[in-house]
Formats: C-alpha cells, sequence, structure tokens
C-alpha cells in the first residue's frame, strides 16, 4: 500500500473510533482491542496505530506501556482548564455579540434538537445538541474561534461521559440554555455573558463533583 493511501485510510478510521469515543460507543477508561478494531476496520496494526497517533495527539486516548491504548480520562485539572477557556471564549462571544440578531438562528435551533431529543429520551444526542449549542455561541465571536475550540468539544464529551446520570445532568442545564439564549435576546450581551459565567461555573462544579463520587465509588 502507497503511504499516502495509507494516510488516508488512518484518517478514515481516526474518525470512526473518534465517533465511537464521542458518542460513548468506546467508555471513557476502556481499553481499545487492536485485533478487534483491525478486524472491524480491515486495516493493518500500522494503519491503526498511526490512527491511534492522531487521536492521542487530539488528547482522545493514551498509550499505556505494555498495556495498550486506552480512551483517556479527563483529570480534574483537565476539567478545570477546559472551563476556563470556555469561559474566556464563549463568555467574550456572547458579550461582543451585543444585542444584534445575527446568528442567533443557529443557536436557536440547537435547542430545539435538544428539546426533541429530550422527548425521546435520547440523552447522549441531548449532550451533542448542548455542546453544539455551545459552539453555536462561540460562532458569535469568529468561526475561526470556533474551529480552535474543537478539541476542547471533544475533550468536554470525554469529561461528560463520566458523569454518572446524563438525564439529570443534560436535562437542567437545557434549561439554563433557554435562559442564555432569552437572556441574549431581550438584554443584550453583557447580561448574556453574566448568566452564561454563572452556568458555566455551576456546570464545573457539577462535573468536578461526577469526579469525586467516581473516585470514592
Amino acid at each position: 500500500m502507497e503511504p499516502q493511501d495509507r494516510s488516508g485510510r488512518a484518517h478514515r478510521v481516526a474518525d470512526l473510533v473518534r465517533d465511537g469515543i464521542l458518542d460513548g460507543s468506546y467508555g471513557v477508561g476502556s481499553r481499545l482491542s487492536e485485533p478487534e478494531l483491525c478486524a472491524a476496520f480491515e486495516v493493518s496494526r500500522n494503519t491503526l496505530r498511526e490512527s491511534f497517533r492522531m487521536l492521542a495527539e487530539e488528547r482522545l486516548v493514551v498509550h499505556e506501556l505494555n498495556r495498550g491504548v486506552f480512551v483517556r480520562v479527563p483529570s480534574e485539572q483537565d476539567v478545570h482548564e477546559l472551563y476556563d477557556a470556555r469561559r474566556l471564549v464563549e463568555c467574550a462571544a456572547v458579550r461582543d455579540h451585543g444585542r444584534r440578531t445575527d446568528g442567533l438562528a443557529d443557536v436557536a435551533e440547537t435547542l430545539e434538537r435538544a428539546e426533541r431529543l429530550a422527548a425521546a429520551g435520547d440523552w447522549i444526542g441531548v449532550g451533542t445538541a448542548d455542546i453544539d449549542f455551545h459552539r453555536a455561541l462561540t460562532a458569535l465571536g469568529s468561526v475561526r474561534i470556533e474551529g480552535l475550540m474543537q478539541s476542547i468539544w471533544n475533550e468536554m464529551r470525554l469529561a461528560f461521559h463520566v458523569v454518572g446520570s446524563p438525564d439529570d445532568f443534560h436535562g437542567s442545564y437545557l434549561a439554563r440554555n433557554h435562559v442564555v439564549l432569552d437572556t441574549l435576546l431581550e438584554r443584550g450581551g453583557v447580561a448574556a455573558a453574566r448568566e452564561l459565567r454563572s452556568y458555566l461555573d455551576e456546570a464545573e462544579g457539577r462535573v468536578l463533583q461526577a469526579y469525586r463520587d467516581r473516585r470514592s465509588a
């Protein structure tokens, strides 16, 4: 196989494994079996290992010597840093948007999708829509910044998978998402940024509590 072909296949496999990690098919902390994945994707070990290297650079997997490759579990320090980045970027995007209405249709669409998924009991889907809501908020500032934040969103998905009750966690923040958007529409960016900051502070605390509960279980 030509190197370029192998690289292309490695990217495709990385996309498939990434999707499985983000939707919870491969649980946080679980071992990714090389023989099983090679068979499932019909690729060589060299191709799969190249995919693993890509995912390790994205901080989604970690290689443990003599043990294999595992889905990464973000540390509590990671959670602090992820929320610090989100407060810095998201709150600035919302604050600086002021009272403009451009871009808000995309924000509202994520909430409508989340409500449909919640009604169907798809709480993993609600979590995805929640991330999409915050991505849309970030895009109010710049689509380039939204792209730079992609690794943050992906690591947040890993942290969310640590939370033991996604219906309780994501259900409560669906209502808060509506409050953020309503505040932005009715009172402008400064007030909405304050609301969002309070929201992110609370969410960080709940994720960290889930980590503590997991550690003591």
